[in-house]
């Protein structure tokens, strides 16, 4: 990892609201990578990739992040990257949000976006009905925009389970209930629901257009030209990484998943934000198992570390050039949280 310059004649930019840096993607025609974060090395990671990228970035905790890395934890740590990294654009988003306490909690700690799932009841794991999904979303809407927070709300639920948060169903998002969604709720970015889902096991097999619906981006952004899309549950599960760490004593079995030429055709059609997490624990966990198995006797955490910060790095800038926000790191001025708060009222 390469020290993190100090004393940088630039001005610090502050945490953004992701509403802009979707915006100007928009503009631009390139997606953005939304990386979990649970740890330092983590956050380390993704903020040399964007800086040897020169990306603007998202970086999203998960209820289950914020509980591992306590909020006061993971706020000085984001603290430290925007002064550290003074010339990266960074929005601080809650994952998977499943109750509007626990968005406004994210906010007022400092998060800079939400999303509010209510496609799952607040247990996390029970489908909700359309009209709740709109009901809970707005509440959230209205809290967060009267503070320059964005929302992102998601219609429709994903396969798998992750960090506690899934129902283990596919419920596809239908094109014309999605512009209701949007009109009623008021969201600045809407999740959809393609076939996609969460953790490693999303496709026992390459997947075709019958699982994994790239159309329905196609029809949603025909009817919602100017909403956000996003998609979850977007690592494609490179089978390199998997077989580091089946080398090194792992047991990960054959699975497939998004394949990056299918995200970047979402791009095309609408997607500005993509969800990527699996992969990233893919590299850092193949990492340290090598590591201890070439060192059987290694008990510095340093060195295990050093090496999966470093795989993760690779995976993310790698991500961030194919989603194409390469280079766009510095193309506009951050604006702060009142000044959003302006543009919402």
């Amino acid at each position: 990892m390469t020290p993190a310059r100090t004393g940088s004649s630039v001005t610090p930019m502050p945490l953004v609201a992701m509403r802009q840096l979707l915006d100007e993607a928009a503009t631009g025609g390139y997606g953005i990578g939304a990386f979990n974060v649970n740890n330092m090395e983590q956050l380390q990671a993704i903020m040399e990739a964007a800086r040897e990228t020169e990306s603007p970035v998202i970086v999203q905790a998960s209820r289950g992040a914020r509980s591992y890395t306590n909020d006061r934890f993971l706020i000085a740590l984001m603290g430290a990257a925007v002064e550290l990294y003074p010339e990266i654009p960074v929005a601080l988003h809650q994952d998977h949000g499943n109750s509007p306490e626990t968005c406004f909690s994210a906010i007022e700690q400092g998060f800079t976006s939400v999303m509010m799932d209510s496609s799952l009841l607040s247990d996390g794991k029970t489908p909700s009905d359309f009209e709740y999904n709109v009901a809970v979303t707005r509440e959230v809407v209205e809290y967060a925009h009267a503070r320059g927070v964005s929302v992102e709300g998601e219609l429709g639920t994903l396969g798998g389970i992750e960090d506690g948060v899934g129902s283990g169903e596919v419920h596809l998002t239908d094109p014309d209930q999605a512009v209701e969604f949007v009109e009623r709720s008021g969201i600045d970015a809407l999740a959809v629901a393609i076939g996609t889902s969460h953790g490693a096991y999303k496709f026992t097999q390459p997947p075709t257009g019958e699982v994994l619906a790239i159309d329905l981006i196609e029809a949603i952004h025909r009817r919602l030209p100017e909403t956000h899309l996003v998609m979850h549950g977007s690592s494609s599960v490179p089978k390199e990484l998997v077989d580091v760490i089946n080398r090194s004593g792992g047991d990960i079995r054959p699975t497939w998943g998004v394949p990056v030429v299918e995200i970047q055709q979402g791009i095309r059609h609408g997607v500005r934000k993509v969800n990527v997490d699996t992969d990233l624990r893919l590299a850092m966990t193949g990492a340290i198992r090598t590591a201890l198995a070439e060192s059987p006797a290694e008990f510095d955490p340093r060195s295990y570390l050093e090496r999966a910060r470093t795989a993760m790095q690779a995976v993310v800038a790698e991500r961030m050039r194919q989603f194409g926000q390469a280079g766009h790191a510095r193309d506009y001025e951050p604006r702060t949280l009142d000044e959003m708060q302006l543009l919402y009222a």
